[in-house]
C-alpha cells in the first residue's frame, strides 16, 4: 500500500527575508499581472521557479534555483523530516482549518490501486511540468491527496505533534493563515510511516503533477539515473489530509454554455422537464439558496438571461433509464455525481454538446463564481448557465475506488496549497 518517507525539504532561509513575500499560489491559477506582482514583492519569490518566463523558461528556472541555493536563500534541511501544514481560512462565511502533512510518497502506477486519481487531465499541462522537472530536478509544489483513517490514529498523532508553536506562521496574500511544524524526531516519523502502510491515497488536486512524476521516473530509469528503489526519483512530494477532516472544502465549478446555434430556452426547458422537476425562482439569490437546500439531490440552477429555475432530477424509471443509457458500464458512484447527470442528461442529450466538445471547451466554459455565471449570461456572452453544488468528498473516494475518473472541472479544493513553503529536491 502507500509508502511515505521523510525527506530534507528545500526551504527558504532567513537570508530570503519575509517568507510571506516569497510564496505564491499554484502556477495554473496565476495571471501574468499577478506573476509580476509577486516578483515585485521579492526578487526571491518562488514564482520565478514555479512559473518561469522567457525564451528558455525552464533553463531560466534551473539557473535561478542554482543561484538561490548558492546565495543561501534556499537550503535543504539537514535532517529528514515530515512537515505538518495547516491553513486557516474563511469559506461559506465560516472560519475553518485544514491540517495534514507534507511528505515524500512512493510513486505507484494507477493500475496498482494504491494512488488513485479521480479526474481527467490535459496533456499540455503535463508537458510543461515535465520540462520544468527535467531541468530543475525539484518539486516546487505538492500533490494534494487524501486518505481514510476511521480510527483517527494519524489525525491524533498529527494534532499532538502540532500543539507547540509553529516553526513558520504568517498570513498570506489572500488573508489565509499559513502554519508549518517541522518534525525531525525519528520515532515520530517511524510511527507515521508505519501508519500509512495500509492506506490508499486519493488525489484531490495535482493529477497533472502526479502523472508528470510517473513519466519523469521512467525517464530517470531509462537514463540510468535511478538504479534502485532508494533513489529519490522514485518518490514525489504530497500533502496528505484525512478525507473526513472537517476543514476540507470543495467549491463547485459552474458551467456556462455559449455559441449555440438557434438557442431556444423554452424548448430546452421542455426537454429538461422530461427528466427534471422544474421550478421557476423569483431571483438568482433565491435560486442559490434553493440549490444549497437541495444539496442531497441531483439539483442544478438554470439561468437563461431572463429567468432562473431550480432543476431536480426526477426519481422515475424513465429518468434513471435515460441516465443508464448514457453511462453504460459506469458505476453507481459515477452516476450519482451531479456533473455526470448534468453533462449527460442535459448538455449532451438536450443541447447536443458531446464529450469531445466539452473537453475542447467549444460550447462550454467554466467558472467558480456564481455571480460571474449569472452576469456573463446577462451580458450576452453566453446563452445560459448551469449552477452546481459542490461534489462531496466521499463521492471522490467512491469514484476513484471504482477505477473511474470524473469529468474535468468536477472539483475545486479550497484553499489551494501554497507554493514555496516546502519543496522537494531530488
Amino acid at each position: 500500500m502507500a509508502e511515505i518517507k521523510a525527506f530534507g525539504a528545500l526551504r527558504y532561509t532567513d537570508k530570503a527575508g519575509d517568507v510571506s513575500k516569497n510564496v505564491c499560489p499554484p502556477y495554473d491559477i496565476i495571471s501574468e499581472d499577478e506573476r509580476l506582482g509577486f516578483l515585485s514583492k521579492s526578487e526571491n519569490n518562488i514564482v520565478k521557479l514555479e512559473l518561469p518566463k522567457g525564451d528558455e523558461p525552464y533553463k531560466a528556472a534551473a539557473e535561478a534555483l542554482a543561484k538561490m541555493e548558492e546565495a543561501g536563500v534556499l537550503a535543504v534541511d539537514e535532517k529528514p523530516g515530515i512537515y505538518i501544514y495547516e491553513e486557516e481560512f474563511t469559506a461559506y462565511g465560516e472560519r475553518k482549518k485544514v491540517k495534514g502533512i507534507y511528505t515524500r510518497v512512493k510513486l505507484r502506477e494507477f493500475s496498482e490501486g494504491v494512488v488513485l486519481p479521480h479526474e481527467e487531465t490535459l496533456s499540455k499541462a503535463k508537458a510543461d511540468r515535465f520540462n520544468l522537472m527535467s531541468t530543475t530536478f525539484c518539486n516546487f509544489s505538492a500533490i494534494y491527496s487524501m486518505y481514510t483513517d476511521e480510527e483517527r490514529v494519524i489525525r491524533t498523532k498529527i494534532d499532538a505533534l502540532s500543539e507547540r508553536k509553529p516553526d513558520v506562521e504568517f498570513t498570506d496574500y489572500e488573508g489565509i493563515v499559513q502554519r508549518l511544524w517541522c518534525i525531525y524526531d525519528e520515532a515520530e516519523i517511524a510511527f507515521l510511516e508505519k501508519a500509512f502502510a495500509d492506506k490508499k491515497l486519493y488525489i484531490a488536486d495535482g493529477h497533472h503533477r502526479y502523472e508528470t512524476a510517473l513519466g519523469f521516473k521512467k525517464k530517470l530509469i531509462e537514463d540510468g539515473v535511478i538504479k534502485d528503489e532508494t533513489h529519490s526519483g522514485n518518490y514525489c512530494m504530497m500533502f496528505l489530509a484525512d478525507i473526513d477532516h472537517e476543514g476540507l472544502v470543495v467549491f463547485p465549478t459552474h458551467r456556462m454554455v455559449k455559441d449555440l446555434a438557434d438557442f431556444d430556452s423554452a424548448k430546452a426547458l421542455e426537454g429538461m422537464a422530461k427528466f427534471f422537476d422544474v421550478e421557476k425562482k423569483a431571483c438568482t439569490k433565491c435560486l442559490e439558496k434553493a440549490l444549497l437546500e437541495n444539496a442531497d439531490k441531483n439539483a442544478f440552477g438554470y439561468f437563461d438571461g431572463n429567468d432562473c429555475y431550480l432543476l431536480i432530477m426526477k426519481d422515475t424509471a424513465e429518468a434513471k433509464a435515460a441516465l443508464d443509457e448514457m453511462l453504460v458500464g459506469k458505476s453507481d458512484a459515477y452516476k450519482s455525481l451531479d456533473v455526470s447527470v448534468l453533462h449527460n442528461l442535459i448538455l449532451e442529450k438536450i443541447f447536443g454538446i458531446d464529450k469531445e466538445n466539452m473537453a475542447n471547451q467549444i460550447n462550454l466554459n467554466y467558472t467558480r463564481s456564481y455571480d460571474e455565471a449569472i452576469e456573463k449570461v446577462k451580458a450576452g456572452a453566453y446563452n445560459c448557465s448551469f449552477l452546481l453544488n459542490s461534489t462531496k468528498v466521499r463521492q471522490i473516494k467512491d469514484v476513484a475506488t471504482a477505477g473511474e475518473k470524473m469529468p474535468q472541472k468536477s472539483t475545486y479544493f479550497y484553499p489551494k496549497l501554497i507554493t514555496g513553503l516546502v519543496m522537494n529536491k531530488f
